[in-house]
């Protein structure tokens, strides 16, 4: 695999000399196919190279970006398929969610009740500074109503779990970053829609209800999804017959849907109890989804494992189609949107660390509140865009944010890792030194 890389890595200097040959001469058919030669294998190499492999999910995104915006028309339609369609984007970010919940477990909410204080700071922190930031930045910058509504929407969606590994590669309060994801993730279909109802309800049309069922339907089902399996794995004889048995009544009321039950129900209940009813068989799909997915992977057992990277496949495409559908934009506003991105990017981790410390956290859990802050979900907020029919405008933001969140990101928790790692031998030290002296 690494002669592979190595491969590739060569390639790339090849595709980056007839980039700049093909730009020189103006000579599109040379240096547009170069430009996308260059991202993809370096993208691949880049695993070779020890001090840049961790930036290597970053490099992907930035080919989706570079690719999108290069070849635009192929990434919008395929055949009769509209890329773009809301229920195929509905379903590619359900399984780059349900990837991410793979990572997570029951057990992550046992931490809740030992670090209350971190959650209460951290989640106060996160759902209001970077919306705040967000809102700001749209009056500072003046963009379209569609372009500023997206960056408010990215600032107003939970955190994410790239967050939870930031956070690790710091050395940081592991506990409190996942405690706070995970909280942030359940209060997000209130706290979101009420967020953008109030900062960007001028700019949009912002329906509260649609919204919340929307983010319920993105974000906590498929996480429910991967915590039914997660439960599987240690449940006892008589919770797989619960399990079972629930599965049967969900597949049942699934079955009947298409065959009447869901003309019948439509014909009596009003819209919102038919969205409620809908949301419901969601959260049926999900528990046989998760069933499913953990009986094959007692048959599969490297299928946790590659989860992972059908989720980084997931974000890759939506970045691609988001890129590909809102190229004019970008190309008038994409330089004030990627200068945005690093303000908003670091008032979160400045702001977020400094409140903390006010608020009496230690160092190692302040950085940890910092992550939480500065780093968004940017599936929920494509996915949002998406359901909205918005994805050239209202999406744009994350299309440009989610690359220099990952970048800025990785610097960070590497510093950090540096600084924990020396305070850490300071500490040795000191405890060392007090033994010595009591002996």
């Amino acid at each position: 695999m690494n002669s592979f890389r190595r491969l590739c890595l060569l390639i790339s200097v090849l595709a980056l000399l007839a980039l700049v040959i093909g730009l020189f001469r103006s000579n599109m058919a040379l240096w547009q196919p170069s430009a996308v030669i260059l991202a993809v294998s370096f993208a691949i190499g880049i695993g070779v190279l020890e001090s840049l492999k961790n930036y290597q999910y970053t490099a992907w995104i930035i080919t989706a970006v570079v690719v999108g915006m290069l070849y635009p028309a192929a990434f919008l339609k395929w055949g009769e398929v509209d890329l773009r369609n809301k229920w195929l984007i509905l379903v590619v970010v359900q399984m780059v969610m349900f990837g991410m919940g793979i990572q997570m477990s029951l057990k992550d909410f046992s931490g809740l009740a030992s670090t209350g204080k971190g959650i209460l700071i951290g989640l106060l922190c996160h759902f209001s500074i970077m919306p705040l930031m967000g809102f700001l930045l749209t009056r500072i910058f003046h963009f379209e109503t569609e372009i500023a509504a997206g960056i408010i929407l990215i600032g107003s969606c939970s955190s994410g779990l790239a967050s939870n590994v930031m956070v690790y590669i710091a050395r940081a309060n592991l506990v409190l970053s996942v405690a706070v994801t995970a909280m942030a993730t359940l209060i997000a279909p209130f706290m979101t829609p009420l967020l953008m109802k109030l900062l960007a309800g001028t700019l949009i049309d912002i329906k509260f209800f649609n919204m919340m069922m929307e983010i319920i339907k993105i974000v906590i089902v498929p996480i429910g999804a991967a915590l039914v399996h997660d439960y599987l794995k240690t449940a006892s004889p008589k919770g797989w017959k619960k399990i079972q048995l629930i599965s049967v009544i969900c597949a049942i009321w699934l079955v009947a849907l298409p065959f009447g039950l869901w003309s019948a129900l439509q014909s009596r209940l009003s819209e919102d109890a038919m969205s409620s009813i809908e949301i419901l068989s969601f959260f049926a799909g999900a528990l046989l989804t998760g069933l499913f997915y953990h009986v094959c992977t007692r048959k599969f057992h490297q299928l946790d494992g590659i989860m992972p990277y059908l989720s980084m496949f997931g974000i890759v495409y939506f970045t691609t189609v988001t890129t590909a559908a809102g190229r004019d934009n970008l190309l008038k506003v994409g330089f004030l949107l990627f200068l945005a991105s690093v303000i908003h990017n670091g008032a979160g981790y400045l702001f977020g660390y400094l409140l903390s410390r006010i608020f009496g956290l230690d160092k190692k859990s302040s950085r940890t509140v910092a992550f939480e802050v500065g780093l968004q979900n940017g599936g929920m907020a494509s996915g949002l865009a998406g359901s909205m029919g918005k994805l050239g405008t209202v999406g744009l933001a994350s299309a440009v944010f989610s690359p220099w969140m990952n970048i800025s990101g990785s610097i960070l928790a590497n510093y950090w890792r540096r600084k924990a790692l020396k305070e850490e031998e300071e500490e040795l030290q000191k405890s060392l030194q007090h033994t010595n002296e009591t002996i």
